[in-house]
């Protein structure tokens, strides 16, 4: 199916009317999102799969905005919509899927460590784990003595302290620490999440290597 024949445009709220006026035009309808709203911003890009997808610079580098691109980029239906990094007095080239594998959404000037820590083996884990983060439901991915990667709804950025707790409904495991890294995602057929690597501060690495042991898969 050919795309339609708008444009939507995403940026920061003060920057949508300089930015409406230099791409409208009158044989194209322009849709504007402010960059808050980039969720919406997504359904009107699913369902009417324009022929021009327009990001402001500064959205496009964050973690929301490289997510964004690489969810448009891996939809099919959406091949035909081109990527463009604007700004008030600059239109970039279309983005290239190779540019957007480059840039996945990582929090700008945090180093990724998307193993939780490399300084262990990490550990998938079998059975039921229930886990939480500061008392919100989260999905643990893998479990290590000094830290954990995991997936939440909600919002996880660099250097926040947290405090997981993990339980197989026999035992409990409650471990604090600092968010080293975090990547904002937006799966398709699934809402945005969280993903982020834990650094655990004074764990108890006795007992979180024999929840290893007991549920290692």
């Amino acid at each position: 199916m050919l795309p339609s024949s708008c444009t939507v445009l995403i940026a920061a709220q003060a920057l949508l009317p300089a930015l409406t006026h230099r791409l409208g035009s009158s044989d194209r309808e322009l849709v504007a999102f402010a960059d808050h709203d980039a969720l919406r911003a997504l359904e009107s890009i699913t369902t009417r799969r324009p022929a021009l997808v327009a990001l402001e610079r500064d959205f496009a580098a964050t973690p929301r905005g490289a997510a964004l691109i690489n969810r448009i980029k891996a939809d099919p239906a959406l091949v035909h919509s081109e990527v463009r990094i604007v700004a008030q007095d600059v239109v970039a080239p279309p983005v290239p899927s190779e540019v957007v594998e480059g840039v996945t959404a990582v929090t700008p000037h945090v180093a990724i460590d998307q193993t939780g820590t490399r300084r262990v083996p990490r550990v998938v884990l079998a059975g039921q784990i229930d886990a939480t983060i500061d008392g919100n439901s989260a999905t643990l991915v893998d479990l290590a003595t000094l830290g954990a990667q995991v997936v939440s709804s909600t919002v996880l950025k660099p250097n926040q302290r947290v405090r997981l707790t993990l339980s197989d409904g026999k035992t409990t495991i409650r471990a604090s620490g600092t968010i080293a890294w975090a990547r904002f995602e937006i799966p398709p057929g699934s809402g945005p999440r969280y993903r982020a690597g834990i650094e655990f501060v004074n764990p108890d690495i006795a007992a979180i290597d024999g929840f290893c042991t007991m549920h290692r898969k």
